[in-house]
């Protein structure tokens, strides 16, 4: 079997800039009214600058930053959610990310129904799906609201069940955006148990994180990123000292 790996050779990607100039009917007639001129246009932001990283099997790599930095980027590139524009990246294994747990939910259907929609979305077989629904449901512990539609959830029951559905399938890749804090005491403790079991799972994890601590606990290797690129690759406490000078 081939070994799990993540290589990206000198990346480049960025926010196209018609994201950011679109204007509506409203805000041009708005404007005219006023007497203003259009703003200027916008230019691409590069969220990404010539990025190079190589992760192999037993790699827990910590990412660090100030807000902006590309970190969430980063994770979402790997996942190949975001499409780069030059460079080269090779992913090999089966990728786990959590960093939207709510994507896929219809307020409309039931519970159950939203469990069999966010597994398909997340890439599983409706086999694999019937054969962990209850372990999700037990997992929830939202009782008989599972067949209720979501849209009569509270708030911390709807991301309770995201995160049941979420974390009920391991990864090879694991790629986490923050420690998901879910539900009342009591169920923060099952889920960050649940977190732990899928990073000593993982093969490789790359976890975006502000907790500095969480992340010198789990990770054996850090980088901080800075506008994009890697300013420090190497120990978590190497990384964090040079994120704390860099903020002083």
């Amino acid at each position: 079997m081939e070994n799990c790996i993540i290589q990206m050779k000198h990346i480049d990607m960025s926010y196209p800039s018609n994201v950011y100039n679109a204007s509506s009917i409203k805000q041009e007639l708005f404007a005219r009214l006023r007497g203003e001129q259009r703003m200027a246009l916008l230019k691409d932001v590069k969220a990404l600058r010539d990025f190079s990283l190589e992760a192999r099997e037993g790699d827990r790599i910590g990412v660090i930053g100030h807000n902006g930095a590309g970190k969430s980027t980063l994770l979402k590139t790997i996942a190949g959610i975001y499409p780069i524009e030059s460079g080269s990246i090779e992913v090999v294994g089966k990728i786990r990310a959590l960093f939207d747990i709510s994507l896929g939910f219809d307020l409309e259907s039931t519970g159950r129904e939203n469990v069999l929609y966010r597994g398909l979305l997340l890439g599983a077989t409706p086999d694999e799906i019937a054969a962990k629904t209850e372990e999700i449901v037990a997992f929830a512990d939202i009782g008989e609201f599972i067949d209720y539609p979501v849209k009569a959830y509270s708030s911390g029951m709807a991301v309770r069940l995201a995160f049941a559905v979420s974390t009920c399938i391991a990864g090879e890749i694991l790629l986490l955006d923050e420690v998901i804090s879910a539900g009342d005491a009591s169920f923060q403790v099952k889920a960050k148990r649940r977190i732990l079991d899928l990073m000593d799972e993982a093969k490789i994890m790359v976890f975006v994180t502000h907790d500095l601590g969480t992340m010198q606990e789990v990770c054996n290797r850090a980088i901080l990123l800075r506008h994009g690129s890697i300013a420090v690759d190497g120990t978590p406490q190497e990384a964090v000292a040079a994120y704390m000078e860099q903020l002083q």
